[in-house]
């Protein structure tokens, strides 16, 4: 479904050089902190910046190559793009209607109810969050195959974060679907991704099932004394802390049953991006 293979990008000290794909089918999460690169990637991807190397295929073509109608297969949300805001939803639903064949005006209709969005209002009058909820829904209401969503519930409150969520699983039920998807909001990404990928200054990092992330890895509290007597075969990244260590482990099952008496936490995705990138190698 996409593919990006040595894809290279330079701002200044910043350089991109990642690989990384989404399979039909498929929920894959891109997380790490701001400046990592997450954006520079969706930007690539869509051909909104020029890269120095590297391929970007989309639907098995070049993604330079595609047709128009192509891209309409392809439904976006941009942290920093969006609608005009001296239009309001009525001029919003022409526009799309005409750019987008597959333009889904009732589906679209329901949803601008569901998340109690106003039609006449002009969309530089709304929220944040509000403005983000209609980015969304006009991403998933034009029959994409494909969604490029990059931090598509900033702003959002929890209900909203949740029936956005269950939007996003609805629209996986239909086959040969994907979605690309990140968000500063780990709980959202460990409800809904088949995968994760974990970029650091441009570079991936990371790259697991979800399911192995949560059930594998693990943060392993210990004393001086217990970490010297650890053995490190399988410690990712190490933390010093007022009590000993910090370790990052992906082998949390080995330790529990070799090291009964030290504690050891179930990792989550806030704890990973914090040890992996502040944390040591061994």
């Amino acid at each position: 479904m996409l593919e990006l293979k040595n894809v290279k990008k330079k701002y200044g000290n910043f350089e991109l050089d990642c690989s990384m794909s989404v399979r039909k089918g498929t929920v894959v999460g891109l997380i790490g902190a701001n400046g990592a690169g997450k954006s520079t990637i969706f930007k690539a991807i869509l051909n909104l910046i020029f890269r120095e190397g590297g391929e970007i295929t989309v639907f098995g073509k070049d993604a330079a190559t595609l047709t128009a109608k192509e891209k309409e297969k392809i439904g976006v949300v941009l942290a920093d793009s969006g609608v005009s805001g001296y239009l309001n939803v009525k001029d919003v639903i022409s526009i799309f209607a005409n750019l987008y064949s597959a333009f889904d005006r009732e589906g679209f209709v329901k949803g601008c109810e569901q998340f109690h969005i106003p039609m006449d209002k002009k969309i530089k009058e709304f929220s944040t969050g509000m403005k983000r909820k209609l980015q969304v829904l006009l991403a998933l209401t034009h029959d994409a195959d494909l969604l490029i969503l990059d931090e598509p519930t900033a702003g959002m409150d929890v209900i909203a974060r949740d029936e956005l969520l269950d939007m996003l699983r609805t629209y996986m039920e239909t086959e040969n679907r994907a979605i690309l998807i990140s968000s500063h909001i780990s709980s959202d990404l460990e409800g809904i991704c088949d995968e994760i990928y974990m970029i650091d200054q441009g570079k991936i990092l990371l790259h697991e099932e979800t399911d192995v992330l949560l059930d594998e890895y693990g943060v392993i509290k210990v004393t001086e004394e217990q970490y010297r007597d650890l053995e490190k075969e399988y410690i990712l990244r190490y933390k010093k802390e007022t009590y000993g260590y910090s370790l990052l482990t992906n082998q949390k099952q080995y330790y529990r049953e070799n090291y009964p008496q030290i504690v050891i936490e179930k990792g989550t995705i806030d704890e990973l991006i914090t040890m992996m990138i502040r944390g040591d190698r061994q």
